[in-house]
């Protein structure tokens, strides 16, 4: 695993210092996985692969030096996790809705000595009363649709700054269906990024939202609305 890791951040032109602790964060993960459902990639190249460096890869499509970053529905702590530990800079906010998974995150953090890192149990509508406007980049690795997520992390994204979405490269009758909320919400979309993950076949794909403007108060709407009528 930890050549794979090594390998692979070198042919994506990324620093591997940050190598031991995501062995280390695998390790735990893997541990903790035994006792909770925090992922169904159990497999040491595969958690290097689809989980690290499938996140790693976003440090190459965009500037996250300096930055402030909130991951809605981070889960395990993807794409969130992997790169706070291999870009230093970031100001990191993990953000899950379920408790265990925050204290699992909280865990890690402790572990790998990331006293920086802030992990939020909240559900992103919530969140975003208190936070709206606040970070310069927005991630989400989730599998909700494209307008739902848009409405939830959108409104977190200072004006200028990005919410970036990561889907499977057919997500183009997803993105079409999501224009008219990106709209309402202040947002625009600036472009797509597909990149290969390196050590296997699987080919992703980065979407690009910028935030042109404010996004009305009244977004998000509580989830249960946004879920039953998306925008």
């Amino acid at each position: 695993m930890e050549q794979l890791l090594r390998d692979g951040l070198n042919s994506l032109g990324l620093p591997t210092e940050g190598v031991p602790s995501l062995l280390r964060y695998a390790d735990l993960l893997v541990e903790k996985n035994k006792v909770m459902n925090l992922t169904a990639i159990t497999e040491p190249a595969d958690i290097a692969t689809l989980h690290f460096l499938d996140s790693a890869a976003l440090l190459t499509l965009a500037d996250f030096r300096n930055k402030t970053v909130a991951d809605v529905g981070t889960g395990a702590g993807f794409p969130g996790m992997p790169l706070r530990i291999l870009e230093t800079s970031i100001h990191l906010t993990l953000l899950d809705s379920l408790n265990k998974r925050i204290d699992f995150l909280k865990e890690v953090c402790a572990n790998l000595g990331l006293s920086d890192v802030e992990c939020v149990h909240a559900r992103a509508e919530d969140f975003a009363a208190g936070h709206r406007a606040s970070f310069d980049i927005v991630t989400s690795r989730a599998v909700a649709s494209l307008p739902l997520l848009a409405e939830l992390c959108l409104p977190l994204v200072k004006e200028g700054g990005y919410f970036l979405s990561m889907k499977a490269v057919d997500s183009d009758a997803e993105l079409a269906s999501a224009a008219h909320a990106i709209d309402i919400l202040g947002g625009k979309v600036e472009r797509t990024e597909d990149y290969d993950i390196p050590g296997t076949d699987v080919r992703h794909r980065l979407i690009f939202l910028k935030k042109v403007r404010e996004t009305p108060k009244k977004y998000p709407r509580p989830f249960a609305k946004i879920k039953k009528n998306p925008l």
